[in-house]
């Protein structure tokens, strides 16, 4: 168990480090897929359903992208499942009572700097899935796609473990083992 926690507390440190000297920043040579879910307004019932839409639409597609090797690959898969994203967000809104529907899209679209956790990626222009919900002129919750952020699982025995949440598992490690 103290070999456990030795490991555990070796990598949250490691992880410290990183995260002290400026965070993760977008390099200018990697491509990134963007997901972007923008809600049909700013009120709040349209930004409420947002996040239950972008829960329901992670879920889904978890299994899909958890392997993607490349950004064209998680394009081929995006687009290939237009119909599939489209009707995970539909049943959401739905059943949440909302009569507009949404539309998947790739685009290539300028966005400005923005952060997400210990990513920051540059101001400039991005290939990214667009799901609008109704007039998508609301705003928008974003994550990456590829490289995979948002939607990796990596497997070990029967825990699943999800990468963007990485430090939350280590520090709750850490605290059950009084660290």
């Amino acid at each position: 168990m103290k070999y456990i926690v030795s490991i555990v507390s070796a990598i949250a440190l490691i992880i410290v480090l990183v995260f002290c000297a400026g965070g993760v920043k977008a390099e200018e040579n990697v491509e990134y897929l963007r997901i972007h879910i923008r809600a049909n307004s700013n009120s709040q019932v349209d930004q409420n359903v947002k996040y239950k839409v972008k829960d329901a639409v992670v879920e889904a597609l978890i299994p899909i992208l958890s392997e993607v090797q490349s950004k064209e690959a998680a394009i081929k898969i995006m687009t290939e499942n237009f119909s599939y994203i489209e009707s995970i967000a539909d049943e959401v809104l739905h059943s949440e009572g909302f009569s507009y529907t949404s539309h998947a899209k790739i685009n290539n679209e300028y966005f400005p700097t923005r952060t997400y956790e210990n990513i920051t990626l540059a101001e400039g222009y991005y290939d990214a899935l667009i799901l609008e919900l109704g007039s998508g002129t609301g705003n928008n919750w974003w994550c990456v796609v590829f490289p995979a952020f948002c939607f990796t699982e990596t497997k070990k025995s029967d825990n699943i473990v999800y990468i963007s949440h990485i430090w939350e598992i280590i520090k709750n490690v850490m605290q059950k083992h009084g660290g």
